[in-house]
C-alpha cells in the first residue's frame, strides 16, 4: 500500500506493526546489526549498566512515591511505614537507596573508561558534553533525593548545600530564598524538592536518548583509540555485544544484590535515622559519598565564594575537555607518560574522598588543598603540555590486525603515531 513501509519482518504481527510504525526496523538497524568495533572489553559494559540502573530508580521510585507523604510532620513517619507496613516496602526502598550508590559507582567508572581511552576526542565532543549534563542531572537529582527521608542529614545537607549559593554575589540570596521556597528550610522545601526529584529522572531518560543517538551517528571509540576500516574491524551489536552486556549484567546484579540483602546500610548515615531537627545540629554533616570529592574541593578553599567557584569549576572543566588535551591519540595504551599522569588523578580524586569525609584540621586541610590543586593543573596545564610534548608509542595500522594477533597493543614495526583526523 502507497505510504507504509516495507517491513522485512517474517512474524505477521510484527509485521504488520511495523509496516504502520517501523519501531521494530529502527532497533534492529541500531541494536541488532549496528556495526561495533570487534575490540571491545568490559569497560565498554558500564554504559549499559547505567541505563538498566536508571530504569531500576525510576520503576522502585515510583512505587515510592505512591506511599510517600512530601510534608515535614509526616515524611519520616511515611518512609518508616514504607519499610514497616508496606508489602516489600522495605526492599524497594533499600532498593532504591543503594541504587543511587551503583548509579554513580559505574557512572565514575564509565567516566574513567572515557578519560582513559579518550572517547571525548574529535568526533566525539558532543557526546561527551552531553554525558557531562548526564552527571549534572544525575548530582541534582540525588541530592533531591538525599532530603526526602527528612531525617538530621537530610534536613542538615540541604541546609548547608543550599546555603551556598548565598556566595554568589547581588543575587546569592535571592536564589537560596527561591530554593527554600521560603526563610528556612521547611515544607516548600520539601515539596519542591520532592516534586523535581521525580520530574528530573524522566528528564534524564531524555538526556540518555540524546547521548545515545550521538553515539550512534559518530560510531563508538574503542580500546585502541583508531577509527574502524572497514567490515573487517566489527561486529554486529547482537548477539556479540548483548552476550557480553549479560555476563557484565549477572555480576553486577549480583553485587547490587549483596548490597541490598547483606549490607543495605552500609553507604547511610545513621543520624538521618533520627527525625529531623532545626534545633539540634548533628556532630558532622557529611553529603552522600559520591560527593566528597567536591566536597572537600569546596573546603580546600579558605574563602566561601572561591570555594564554590572551585566546587562547580571542577565539573565545569570537563565541558571542555576536548579542547584541553591536544595530543592526536586517543588511548593511554599509547601514551605511556599521560597515563601515569591520569593515575595520579584518580589517586587524587580517592584522597579527595576521603577528605570530604574527615573534619577540615590537621593533615586532611593539606591533603585537600594539594589534591585540589592536582585536579586543576591536570586538566589546564598537564593536558595542554603533555599533549604537545609526549611521543606516543607507534599505532596499529587496524583494529583487526592487533585483535587475530591475540593483542591490543602497538604491532611490531608497526606506523608511527599518527594525527587523529588520519587515523
Amino acid at each position: 500500500m502507497a505510504g507504509l513501509h516495507k517491513s522485512e519482518f517474517t512474524n505477521p504481527v510484527i509485521n504488520w506493526v511495523d509496516s504502520r510504525l517501523p519501531i521494530f526496523t529502527m532497533m534492529q538497524k541500531e541494536y541488532g546489526v549496528f556495526p561495533t568495533p570487534k575490540n571491545f572489553n568490559y569497560f565498554w559494559n558500564f554504559g549499559a549498566l547505567a541505563m538498566v540502573n536508571l530504569m531500576i530508580m525510576i520503576v522502585t521510585g515510583i512505587f515510592l512515591a505512591m506511599n510517600y507523604t512530601p510534608h515535614v510532620s509526616m515524611a519520616f513517619d511515611s518512609v518508616e511505614r514504607i519499610m514497616r507496613d508496606v508489602n516489600f516496602g522495605w526492599l524497594l526502598r533499600y532498593v532504591h537507596a543503594n541504587g543511587a550508590s551503583m548509579f554513580f559507582i559505574v557512572t565514575y567508572i564509565h567516566i574513567f573508561r572515557g578519560l582513559y581511552y579518550g572517547s571525548y576526542k574529535a568526533p566525539r565532543e558532543l557526546l561527551w558534553i552531553i554525558g557531562v549534563v548526564i552527571l549534572l542531572l544525575m548530582m541534582a537529582t540525588a541530592f533531591m533525593g538525599y532530603v526526602l527521608p527528612w531525617g538530621q542529614m537530610s534536613y542538615w545537607g540541604a541546609t548547608v548545600i543550599t546555603n551556598l549559593f548565598s556566595a554568589i554575589p547581588l543575587v546569592g540570596d535571592s536564589i537560596v530564598t527561591w530554593l527554600w521556597g521560603g526563610f528556612s528550610v521547611d515544607n516548600p522545601t520539601l515539596n519542591r524538592f520532592f516534586s523535581l526529584h521525580y520530574l528530573l529522572p524522566f528528564v534524564l531518560v531524555g538526556v540518555v536518548f540524546l547521548h545515545v543517538a550521538a553515539l550512534h551517528v559518530t560510531g563508538s571509540n574503542n580500546p585502541l583509540g583508531i577509527e574502524v576500516k572497514g567490515p573487517q574491524d566489527t561486529l554486529p551489536f547482537h548477539p556479540y555485544y548483548t552476550v557480553k552486556d549479560s555476563v557484565g549484567m549477572c555480576v553486577y546484579l549480583l553485587v547490587f544484590a549483596v548490597l541490598v540483602f547483606f549490607a543495605p546500610d552500609f553507604f547511610s548515615a545513621p543520624d538521618n535515622y533520627i527525625p529531623a531537627n532545626p534545633l539540634v545540629t548533628p556532630a558532622e554533616i557529611v553529603p552522600e559519598w559520591y560527593f566528597l570529592p567536591f566536597y572537600a574541593i569546596l573546603r580546600s578553599v579558605p574563602n566561601k565564594l572561591g570555594g564554590v567557584v572551585m566546587m562547580f569549576g571542577a565539573i565545569a572543566v570537563l565541558f571542555v575537555l576536548p579542547w584541553l588535551d591536544t595530543s592526536p591519540v586517543r588511548s593511554c595504551k599509547f601514551r605511556p607518560i599521560y597515563r601515569q599522569f591520569l593515575f595520579l588523578l584518580v589517586i587524587s580524586c580517592i584522597v579527595l574522598g576521603m577528605v570530604g569525609a574527615h573534619r577540615p584540621e590537621g593533615i586532611w586541610v593539606v591533603l585537600g588543598r594539594v589534591c585540589t590543586a592536582y585536579y586543576f593543573l591536570h586538566f589546564l596545564v598537564i593536558l595542554p603540555i603533555l599533549g604537545k610534548l609526549e611521543r606516543p608509542l607507534p599505532l596499529p595500522e587496524s583494529i583487526s590486525r592487533p585483535v587475530i594477533a591475540g593483542g591490543g597493543g602497538p604491532l611490531p614495526g608497526g606506523a608511527a603515531a599518527k594525527p587523529m583526523e588520519k587515523v
